[in-house]
């Protein structure tokens, strides 16, 4: 005979929600209750199964003196008692639902607390947690109150029968893995522990409950409409309205509507017998009419990115100003929506896209995605059994954050398959909240959703949904159309995010999309400066894939959000050198808030500048603006530089803040010097042409004058990047997986001829992989009139090329004492064929530091695009025709080689590329290469450079 024996630690593997909660309600941010928070130091004990120890930590006076300490809000696995784990989607135990592992490191916390002496003695009193992952069981004053699971939702207990004034002993055991686990794969870090507030509220009698802020806008009247109905009967008040009403009755007075461009947010008081809330109010319809999403009668346009909560030392235990840095950051790079992925945050958040005026996607915390792998086999979300588990995730997320202006749509969740749990789910939001849409991106016939939405679709394929030939069912084919991911982030780009906003703004329904992703995530490391999936051991990972943000760990910017900046901006600028044509695509706002100035630049030096008198332009409105007359240019390239800045500070930005810029040309480029006519002599060993000196035997260039140079020759291998590898599950071409096979990484320069002419010396090569037929004839041919050393290349391709070229161009090396670079040309930051929009022509100065991108993984990086010329070292090199330049102190292979930032090492050589192309970047990393129209094809070409020496 067998049996098994009831364990108290089975809620674990119970697929139900929890016990003990109170049912959930309207977060508010404060009221005229007390409360209390109770985080800070905890003491903590770690144990490595659910069952491990008793519930006698749990009792008034145990001793816990000699526990360890941690920080709540925290993980313990970021406070040395532990790991993290990193995995995609791929489930870190054993898939057997709702089974987990019997190694299910269990972490037991304990506060003590004291009531504050004003504590009221009447009423009650909720215990709220904000977040813990992922499953959690309370005591407090050793009373079991109940456990639940959801991890990034909040829980309310009752307690106020259980307080007393002084020495209440707070007790919870969190467990890391539970049957919500299974809920909860989101392509993220696995990271356990009480992440988010643990708060102490007093309820008076006759307090707020659950109340729900309805606030519509009419744009045809202009009129907004206030209801607020409340659990608890009582009066709302909006002071700058004149609203003085009782919950439940309808009030419609003229407003300033809330948008994200312009987040009007009226002040106001709901006041019940016994509590007053503040409530901010944003009057704001959002329907579905005309197979659009529309906002206030106007469909808009998302410029989203999607926001994991991450810090690179506290994981998702976020502060309020790491949120508002957020959130600025964002309003300063144009983007106007966000999508919550994969989870609602931190209500704060919330609180401040209300304020400063983000468009949100409000996602759920549910994914099973790793259920893919058994063909979605048990998936929970087509389990009964599981569906009160994903409602009571819905309608906590649903409830929490209902009265939020900025919220126009609720998400299912994502990758979860589909099933009779997800329809549930959207029919109880439904019923709930008509005032929004629901969204779901694997509802791919929209049978459940309100919008029609897709990741990583390619640039053909939303072209063809743009313009309603894509088929599906006769309900999505009158949706509107969204790619919640695209553009994924994962090192350098993502390329061809102009392409895609093209397109958005060719095809009324394609309303936009959310770039893959916000930050990456990077956890800070001694040895290694950021560490990503398998830098902990992990039995199982997927590496710097976590690391896929526009924002670097420490949120630096990358040139990928300087590029989305550019791309999103919400004002046109165009011009043919006479006159400037101003176009505003703002959805809402005027340009009432910004001022316009222009520049003249000479070889990419400002000679004049000034202001611009634009018209205050509606939202989709232009203008022909005229140019003042231009500077007399007697030589050199002249264009102007019109941009748009902020008129004066605003709540996110400071006066001059640059908004939106364009360039355009006056006069083309000076011709660069032929430089020939010197004869190049041999003597002792070595040949002499102008200021070059070369090895007579191998015609290899060693000085310009008195600059030694090492190492010239072609180069056509660069460090791949994460988009040139791609994904594994991808079935199209990997580009940097099949430049390896071919051996670009390796190749053999093969020296056929060293000829001296009369006014030239020619040397030819062959370039070409080991194995393999194909190569790349290549003469470099040299000439001078003196004082310049100029380098025509010649490259002819051999055999058959089935691939790009990753890069086609010429490396040297200069002595490591480098540092200073100038040049003209686009910059500041980096740029690739096809993430060059951001890339301003002008004349720039760096260090050679300076110049590269801090990519978490190691890779190409930091070239500029379109130089004309640049000084580095005492050489001044010229183009024709312009050229890609890149400088660092560490060969392409070693770049190649580094696994972390760490691994790279300065050496006694600078190593310049100067290269005639590139190939784009795309964003294969988990979406689609780059676009033809960006490929280096190994084609015939030539090109030349002009060295001279400089003091």
């Amino acid at each position: 005979m067998s049996f098994r024996t009831h364990s108290p630690v089975d809620y674990v593997e119970d697929v139900s929600p929890g016990s003990g909660a109170l049912p959930p309600r309207a977060r508010y941010a404060s009221s005229d209750a007390a409360s209390l928070s109770l985080n800070g130091s905890w003491r903590f004990r770690l144990s490595a199964t659910a069952d491990a120890e008793d519930e006698a930590f749990a009792e008034p006076g145990y001793d816990a003196g000699d526990w360890a300490e941690v920080s709540v809000p925290g993980h313990w696995v970021l406070q040395g008692h532990g790991s993290p784990i990193y995995t995609n989607h791929l489930y870190p135990f054993p898939v057997d639902p709702p089974r987990v592992p019997t190694e299910n490191p269990t972490g037991d916390h304990l506060r003590v607390f004291d009531l504050p002496s004003d504590w009221p003695s009447d009423g009650g009193a909720v215990l709220r947690f904000d977040g813990v992952e992922s499953c959690a069981r309370v005591w407090l004053n050793g009373t079991d109150i109940g456990e639940f699971k959801g991890s990034r939702l909040p829980h309310e207990f009752a307690v106020g029968h259980l307080l007393k004034p002084a020495g209440n002993v707070l007790a919870v055991r969190v467990h890391q893995w539970s049957a919500g686990s299974y809920l909860e794969d989101q392509d993220q870090w696995w990271l356990p522990g009480i992440f988010r507030d643990v708060t102490l509220l007093h309820r008076p009698a006759g307090g707020v409950l659950d109340f729900f802020v309805h606030a519509s806008y009419d744009h045809t009247t202009g009129e907004g409409t206030l209801r607020v109905d409340s659990d608890v009967d009582g009066r709302v008040t909006v002071p700058a309205l004149d609203i003085d009403v009782a919950t439940g009755e309808s009030v419609t007075v003229p407003v300033e509507p809330w948008t994200a461009e312009t987040p009007t947010l009226y002040d106001g008081v709901l006041a019940t017998e016994g509590e007053h809330v503040p409530l901010r109010i944003g009057f704001r319809t959002v329907v579905l009419e005309d197979g659009l999403i529309k906002v206030n009668g106007r469909p808009v346009l998302f410029k989203g990115v999607n926001r994991h909560e991450w810090h690179p030392e506290k994981g998702r235990a976020l502060d309020l100003e790491t949120m508002r840095e957020d959130v600025l950051l964002m309003k300063r790079h144009n983007i106007n929506a966000v999508r919550t992925s994969h989870y609602p945050p931190h209500p704060a958040f919330l609180d401040l896209c209300d304020e400063y005026g983000l468009w949100v996607v409000d996602e759920c915390d549910l994914e099973t995605h790793g259920f893919v792998e058994q063909a979605w086999r048990d998936n929970p979300v087509d389990d009964d059994r599981w569906t009160p588990a994903l409602l009571d995730r819905a309608a906590r997320m649903v409830e929490r954050d209902k009265n939020h202006p900025s919220v126009v749509i609720w998400s299912l969740g994502n990758e979860a398959g589909t099933g009779r749990g997800l329809t549930a789910m959207a029919e109880w939001i439904h019923g709930r909240d008509s005032s929004r849409l629901v969204h779901y991106e694997g509802d791919i016939n929209c049978r459940d959703t309100d919008v029609y939405s897709r990741m990583y679709a390619d640039h053909a394929e939303v072209e063809q949904i743009g313009r309603a030939l894509d088929g599906g069912t006769h309900k999505r084919r009158d949706l509107p159309f969204i790619l919640c991911e695209y553009g994924h982030a994962m090192g350098n780009g993502p390329g061809g995010i102009a392409d895609y906003q093209r397109l958005f703004e060719s095809y009324d329904r394609l309303q936009g999309g959310f770039i893959w992703e916000w930050i990456d995530h990077g956890i800070k490391h001694p040895e290694l400066g950021y560490a990503y999936g398998g830098d902990f051991g992990e039995e199982l990972h997927d590496g710097n894939f976590v690391c896929d943000g526009l924002l670097f760990p420490d949120r630096e910017p990358s040139p990928g959000l300087v590029e989305f900046k550019k791309v999103i901006e919400p004002v046109r600028i165009e011009g043919d050198g006479r006159t400037v044509r101003i176009r505003n695509v703002h959805d809402f706002a005027d340009l009432s808030t910004l001022a316009f100035e222009w520049s003249f630049q000479v070889d990419g030096e400002t000679v004049e500048s000034g202001s611009l008198s634009v018209p205050v332009l509606a939202a989709g409105e232009s203008a022909e603006v005229k140019l003042p007359a231009p500077p007399e240019v007697r030589r050199g390239e002249a264009q102007w530089t019109v941009r748009a800045v902020l008129a004066s500070d605003t709540a996110w930005g400071a006066k001059g803040h640059q908004v939106a810029w364009g360039q355009f040309p006056v006069t083309g480029r000076v011709p660069v010097p032929a430089a020939a006519g010197a004869a190049p002599v041999l003597t002792d060993g070595r040949i002499t042409l102008g200021p070059g000196t070369f090895d007579a035997r191998t015609g290899a260039l060693t000085a310009v004058g008195g600059v030694d140079v090492t190492g010239l020759r072609l180069d056509v291998w660069r460090a791949t990047t994460d988009n040139d590898d791609g994904a594994e599950w991808q079935t199209g071409l990997r580009y940097g997986l099949m430049w390896r096979k071919l051996g670009l990484h390796r190749m053999r320069h093969r020296l056929d001829a060293v000829e001296l002419g009369d006014g030239a010396l020619t040397v030819r090569t062959r370039v070409a992989p080991a194995a393999w037929e194909v190569g790349l004839a290549t003469v470099y041919r040299w000439s001078s009139d003196g004082e310049r050393l100029r380098l025509t290349v010649s490259v002819t391709p051999e055999g058959d090329w089935t691939v790009p070229l990753p890069r086609l161009g010429i490396r040297f090396g200069l002595s490591g004492a480098v540092d200073r670079v100038t040049w003209f040309g686009g910059g500041p930051g980096e740029a690739y064929p096809d993430t060059r929009s951001a890339s301003q022509l002008g004349r720039w100065e760096s260090t050679v530091d300076g110049l590269q991108t801090p990519y978490v993984r190691p890779q190409e990086n930091g070239a500029r695009a379109d130089v004309r010329w640049a000084e580095i070292g005492g050489l001044r090199v010229e183009g024709d025709p312009e050229f890609f330049f890149s400088a660092r102190r560490w060969t392409t292979e070693q770049l190649d080689a580094a696994r972390h930032r760490t691994d790279l090492t300065p050496g006694d050589t600078v190593w310049v590329n100067l290269d005639h192309g590139q190939q784009g970047i795309g964003s294969q990393s988990c979406g689609p290469g780059p676009l033809p129209q960006y490929f280096l094809r190994a084609e015939p070409a030539e090109f030349s450079f002009v060295w001279s020496e400089v003091s």
